[in-house]
């Protein structure tokens, strides 16, 4: 969580910057290449990192099945940039910007960052994998602003990203403590029985994440692929609280499906999914309430234009709650056959919404797709998940959050209602008050939530800070 807060803050201050340095047509150009290496990284992955950090949970045989991992990954990824070479002249964007060879460069060292990050996951070292993981995004960020400083656009944006995981790489090595063995081929066919489902699962999870962006510099052009990832990225703030939970949850809801303690998977998925939507819900009302000024204020005029779009994000990254949570579930419990039929049903009426409506309705059309094909994968992964344990949800909490927000709601309605928003600091101080308001309320309101976050400040070690008021 921690980690998530600081790249969330670090990563909104940067982006404005390059919004208003560089500008949408470059930051269009980066996401692409993030989209393409997205793809790449996936293929030459084959789902193995997600099964070897399944099996190396389990406890049985670890140093053998990362050893079969790490080479699997390395032959994959030897094969793939010989491929791409062969290619090279189809990939006209990445030509022209001049990062084709960024890009291999990028995927050799995710060959060898990736199963380091996948082992110390395995092992349940969430806090390690979390901090260099944070490690790396910021110092990603902290090469890129003098990068686009200095007018290097586009490569100085690929190059820190380049940077960050090779240094997160070489620290998070200080605390991997698996070794190369022998393996048999029991290790390799078990890896693959598991990665089979996850890989294609994962191709799913990838159309949801990366086809809007492809699609839209199809039919439109970079300057607006710029503008809907930007935005995209600023509805994060409604999400980290849910990715810290599933990158922790993860190895821990496979360890507990092993030892068949049922009891602590349906207990952690409700308490998940209520501190997920604790930040998601207000987010949203806050988005539509003051979205507008907010995305003219940090990002400038050709930003504001995606107000709309971003409502619709924010209404994604709710039910992302949810779809997330539900396949993560079924993958950790060792279905995840379970969570590709779900996914692929999404991925066709994905594909299908973004060729339609995007030539339509531009920007718009893909945020409408994503949000109803994310909304039809959850509802599948509902039903998928509820075969093997029983899915409750907290509606106390649910309710107290729903309340808090109205209330908080109103008061921001009322003080954008009597206080023209005119200029930044306006506009910040109104999201200020709704955060205040929003935290106090649900803290009053929910005695659980009050109970278990004081208990998490004192036992890191920062109790001074809770107010003993409350």
């Amino acid at each position: 969580m921690f980690w998530q807060i600081s790249f969330t803050a670090i990563g909104f201050l940067s982006t404005m910057y390059f919004a208003h340095t560089a500008g949408a047509s470059i930051l269009g150009s980066y996401f692409l290449f993030l989209a393409y290496y997205g793809i790449f990284n996936m293929v030459t992955d084959g789902g193995f990192g997600g099964a070897v950090v399944k099996r190396i949970s389990e406890g049985e045989d670890p140093n053998a099945y990362f050893s079969a991992y790490f080479i699997l990954r390395l032959i994959f990824t030897i094969t793939g940039i010989l491929i791409l070479l062969v290619f090279k002249d189809y990939f006209v964007d990445l030509n022209n910007s001049r990062i084709f060879a960024w890009m291999l460069l990028l995927l050799f060292v995710s060959a060898i960052a990736g199963p380091i990050s996948s082992g110390v996951a395995g092992k349940g070292k969430m806090g390690i994998r979390n901090t260099c993981e944070g490690i790396s995004n910021i110092s990603r960020v902290m090469i890129q602003i003098p990068a686009i400083y200095l007018g290097y656009e586009t490569v100085g944006l690929v190059g820190g990203m380049v940077a960050g995981v090779i240094l997160a790489a070489i620290i998070e090595f200080r605390f991997f403590d698996l070794y190369l063995v022998r393996f048999k081929w029991k290790h390799i066919k078990s890896l693959f029985v598991f990665s089979f489902w996850l890989f294609l699962t994962s191709s799913g999870v990838l159309v949801f994440s990366q086809a809007d962006t492809i699609f839209i510099g199809y039919f439109m052009n970079t300057e607006n692929v710029g503008i809907y990832r930007v935005i995209l990225q600023f509805t994060g703030i409604a999400a980290f609280s849910s990715n810290a939970l599933r990158m922790t949850l993860w190895p821990r809801v496979s360890q507990w499906g092993k030892t068949k303690e049922l009891y602590f998977v349906e207990e952690s998925l409700p308490r998940a999914i209520s501190y997920s939507l604790v930040l998601a819900i207000p987010v949203l009302l806050g988005g539509i309430l003051l979205g507008d000024r907010l995305l003219y204020s940090f990002y400038g005029a050709d930003f504001a234009q995606g107000y709309y779009v971003l409502i619709i994000l924010l209404a994604v990254q709710v039910v992302n709650v949810f779809q997330y949570f539900f396949t993560m579930y079924l993958d950790a419990l060792n279905h995840p056959q379970e969570s590709f039929k779900v996914t692929a049903v999404g991925v066709g009426a994905n594909i299908a919404l973004n060729i339609i409506l995007i030539p339509l309705i531009g920007i718009n059309g893909a945020a409408i797709a994503t949000l109803v094909t994310m909304t039809l994968n959850a509802l599948l992964a509902w039903h998928a998940l509820s075969r093997y344990m029983t899915i409750r949800l907290e509606r106390q909490s649910l309710s107290n959050i729903m309340i808090s927000s109205i209330v908080m709601g109103v008061i921001v309605g009322v003080y954008r209602l009597f206080v023209p928003l005119s200029n930044v600091w306006i506009t910040i101080l109104a999201v200020a008050i709704g955060g205040m308001t929003y935290g106090f309320l649900i803290l009053k309101f929910d005695k659980k939530v009050y109970t278990e976050m004081k208990d998490i400040i004192e036992k890191v070690g920062i109790g001074f800070v809770w107010p003993g008021w409350l």
